[in-house]
């Protein structure tokens, strides 16, 4: 009874209308400025048009409106709440809230626990690619003018040599720094690694020093009918002295799950005080039920 919550403390700071069901994003984090981050989905439905999408554009293009962004707020002051006064749109057209756009459905976002203290976002892609961003302020992340790196079509790959560098506002589209395949439209690529990507953390532990700076993250399963969640591990540039300047992604390899395979949907990541990080799991492809599972990665 000491660690139950008292339901009339209840207080309301934020409340955001979203026309469908699906892309409910809703990550929660405290940057290292101490302002709390939020990431809001484009809405729902698919392509970002439809009823409660702005026509053309897409929400997530809007900046008249909160969807398909990272929101940065001070809840530490103001009734219910105030805006950072460096916030990119305060004194400008768009949503004094937003801090980033061009965002589909945010499914897990964290600041590095070292280094730069860097915001890593995990952008759901809608068919064909699945994507890991680091979010900077103002920054816009190309969604529904891009999917990944790639020119976004409905149903077809697009020629991205005529892709739009620059969206309707002017500005520049900011590529992931990893993308990979959608088992979708890829059932065969050996880059395919699932249909859902899950955000997860950089490493920061000491357990396993080598993998120091790596992010660690997860794809939900290969498919909805049978769970077969993936661990990955994006390498930074020039990890361990190689001579790359862009990241790089790859299937964990696991001794319990030689496939790097887990047989289960993989609904999240976590990350303790310490740095070490933890898969969640659930034998249902629904948060339903009571076969969810916490694993450590350990050496």
């Amino acid at each position: 009874k000491g660690l139950q919550a008292d339901p009339g403390s209840e207080k309301i700071i934020l409340q955001i209308d979203e026309p469908q069901f699906n892309h409910n994003s809703g990550s929660l984090a405290f940057g290292p400025d101490g302002f709390l981050y939020i990431s809001v989905g484009d809405g729902g439905a698919g392509n970002d048009e439809g009823r409660g999408h702005t026509e053309g554009t897409g929400n997530a293009q809007d900046t008249s409106k909160l969807l398909g962004s990272i929101l940065r707020i001070d809840i530490d002051n103001g009734t219910p709440y105030s805006v950072p006064k460096d916030n990119p749109f305060v004194g400008k057209e768009g949503k004094d809230e937003i801090y980033a756009y061009g965002l589909r459905n945010i499914w897990r976002m964290c600041f590095d626990q070292g280094g730069e203290h860097q915001l890593f976002a995990a952008d759901v892609g809608q068919n064909h690619f699945e994507e890991v961003n680091i979010i900077t302020k103002g920054g816009n992340y190309g969604w529904k003018i891009r999917e990944g790196k790639h020119c976004f079509h409905p149903t077809q790959i697009l020629d991205d040599d005529n892709c739009p560098k620059v969206a309707a506002d002017g500005t520049p589209l900011i590529d992931p720094i990893i993308e990979y395949k959608s088992v979708k439209k890829f059932p065969n690529a050996s880059d395919a690694y699932g249909i859902c990507i899950v955000g997860g953390a950089v490493y920061r532990g000491k357990s396993i020093p080598a993998m120091n700076g790596c992010y660690v993250f997860a794809d939900w399963s290969g498919n909805w009918g049978r769970g077969s969640g993936q661990v990955l591990v994006g390498f930074p540039p020039g990890f361990q002295g190689q001579e790359t300047t862009q990241w790089s992604a790859r299937p964990m390899k696991l001794s319990d799950h030689p496939d790097g395979v887990i047989n289960a949907y993989i609904t999240g990541m976590g990350q303790d005080a310490s740095g070490e990080i933890y898969v969640l799991t659930n034998d249902s492809n629904r948060i339903a039920g009571s076969t969810g599972k916490i694993l450590k990665i350990v050496p």
